[in-house]
């Protein structure tokens, strides 16, 4: 049995067939686990989608900014932006079983690796939360997206404040911290303050900002945490950080890494892909 983590797909089904076939995946025998971004920017987000859903228990998936995307814009929450690709789904006859399956995937996911826990999130952990609040808050997500508040919620997702996290928050505004960190987060200030306009890779930092996973003291540094969502970093193995965005859509690669739960022993495979997408996220 082999565990896989996947970088962002982004609707690449025909690079995850191509991936997958060279892991020699078996979803009788093996389990994937799926950054986020299953869908958008790429040719075929339905594929994907039909292709993850058929892998039942094979397949565990958090939820990117790009899936948040699409379930606000099949809600009427949000208007399509132009290079947005989710007519394939958006006009499907399956429209209703892909859309109710993707909000009932994951927002972080957490598993016992080794000596180090392996916490599993789109983009990244504000440095006041330890992993296991993390998952606390990420549950709090997933209840309102698989709830009857879910309309209510896409209507108030989008905005940059509050910029910080802090445990007095309630309503929207907590969901909405919660939400930007661990799917739209690159950088932020040492107290945890973010910021969502820059997209460079890690040197790029603005001013008093710096990548959330170099802020001195941060709670998840004893955890090796997964992430994707950052294609201008790229590849990042560290024994606290494992990122893997390689820009699949935007003509790098496809990565998945196999991990062993037991010894820490890890191996990295990557595709080639050709770019559906000129860069830009």
């Amino acid at each position: 049995m082999a565990l896989y983590l996947i970088g962002d797909v982004q609707g690449c089904d025909a690079a995850l067939q191509r991936l997958l076939d060279t892991l020699d995946f078996s979803p009788s025998r093996d389990t994937l686990y799926l950054l986020g971004d299953l869908v958008n920017r790429g040719p075929d987000s339905a594929g994907v989608l039909r292709r993850l859903m058929g892998y039942g228990d094979s397949a565990h998936c958090l939820l990117g900014n790009h899936d948040l995307n699409l379930l606000a814009v099949a809600h009427g929450a949000r208007k399509p932006h132009r290079k947005d690709t989710l007519g394939c789904v958006l006009d499907a006859a399956d429209r209703h079983a892909m859309l109710h399956w993707l909000r009932h995937q994951k927002m972080a996911i957490l598993l016992h690796r080794g000596d180090r826990p392996l916490l599993m999130v789109h983009a990244g952990v504000l440095p006041q939360w330890t992993a296991e609040q993390a998952m606390n808050l990420a549950r709090e997500v997933e209840s309102v997206l698989q709830g009857a508040r879910a309309a209510e919620f896409y209507q108030s997702m989008y905005g940059n404040a509050p910029q910080c996290w802090s445990d007095a928050l309630s309503g929207m505004d907590r969901l909405r911290v919660i939400v930007n960190a661990l799917t739209r987060l690159r950088f932020c200030t040492a107290d945890g303050a973010m910021e969502f306009e820059t997209k460079e890779g890690a040197g790029g930092a603005p001013a008093g900002y710096m990548p959330w996973f170099e802020v001195p003291g941060r709670k998840t540094s004893g955890a090796s945490v997964a992430f994707g969502h950052w294609s201008t970093l790229g590849w990042l193995d560290r024994p606290d950080v494992l990122s893997l965005d390689t820009g699949c859509v935007w003509g790098g690669a496809l990565s998945a890494l196999q991990f062993n739960l037991q010894d820490d022993s890890q191996h990295l495979v990557q595709i080639k892909c050709p770019a559906a997408q000129q860069p830009g996220k």
